[in-house]
């Protein structure tokens, strides 16, 4: 059996208001469709489901039997355009977003900071992973996005420059001497230096960029995040590359020397990236929406 769903909505109003005129005025048609619309489902269960009489109509046993189940199907129904409406006003709804360590702290905190305040009842989930696994997090619809750093080169994506980044060198202030002159890139032979562990984007490119100009980094320690890096750096352990929006207060307070690098490492950017052709749901739209507003 494979009834109209129209047909099981008609008799849904009409059990529940007990007249067939009063259902056709619910439903905003005429009382013959309805009328018309009852005998074509009771023939298809070859058998009547309601009494007819002058004051309205009521329920059979088999009628009782059914309404239970299709007033059931139209709660869940309802429910669910609740739930959609609930969602679409951002009073229910959920965001999972990557990002590494260093761009959620410095990057992503203050959005969702911002945005938590606006939308308390708006699940928040992060995941914490180096741009090339957040990049495939989202590919496995593990997220709905990603936090990243720029440039990434791949067709399934859709990707939003959102800040940039300028890498400098730095060191404790025990090599402040070396501030003093242009410190040329060969020059890092001669120091131990601090790089973050294989497989990070950031590595990349300060990898390439070293190839670019000749040079091979090899460092005498390797880590797994910004900042333990800057705090190794700042107690003399070597130099370091590191964003300088990121170490601005280290900068300030003379914890950190920035060397003038010669020559200096071009600009990256950090993007949002999402998945090409998937829709994003509303809480997600919004969040995004809002970071473009307050970054523009």
């Amino acid at each position: 059996m494979d009834n109209n769903t129209e047909w099981y909505r008609v008799f849904y109003w009409t059990a529940k208001l007990g007249s067939l005129t009063k259902a056709a005025e619910r439903l905003h048609i005429t009382q013959p469709a309805v009328s018309h619309t009852l005998k074509q489902l009771e023939a298809s269960f070859e058998g009547p489901l309601f009494f007819r009489s002058t004051r309205g109509v009521s329920l059979t046993t088999e009628g009782e039997a059914l309404y239970r189940f299709v007033e059931q199907a139209f709660r869940m129904l309802e429910l669910g355009e609740k739930t959609i409406a609930e969602m679409r006003s951002l009073r229910y709804g959920e965001i999972s977003i990557g990002a590494s360590d260093t761009l959620c702290k410095h990057f992503l905190l203050p959005k969702l900071e911002r945005f938590h305040s606006e939308y308390p009842d708006i699940r928040i989930r992060v995941t914490n992973r180096t741009t090339p696994e957040t990049i495939a997090l989202l590919k496995e619809g593990v997220i709905d996005f990603g936090i990243v750093n720029l440039p990434i080169e791949d067709e399934k994506l859709e990707l939003l420059a959102c800040a940039v980044l300028q890498e400098c060198l730095v060191g404790g202030a025990q090599y402040a001497e070396l501030a003093e002159n242009p410190f040329h890139l060969e020059q890092l032979r001669q120091y131990p230096m601090l790089l973050l562990e294989q497989g990070s984007s950031t590595r990349r490119f300060l990898d390439d960029f070293a190839t670019a100009n000749d040079i091979e980094l090899q460092p005498d320690f390797e880590l797994g995040s910004i900042d333990l890096l800057v705090e190794f750096a700042a107690r003399g352990f070597g130099l370091m590359f590191v964003a300088r929006s990121y170490i601005e207060k280290e900068l300030a307070s003379g914890q950190l020397v920035e060397l003038p690098l010669v020559p200096y490492p071009p600009a990256r950017h950090v993007g949002i990236a999402t998945l090409r052709g998937v829709p994003l749901s509303a809480a997600s739209k919004q969040f995004l929406n809002d970071w473009e507003k307050t970054s523009s």
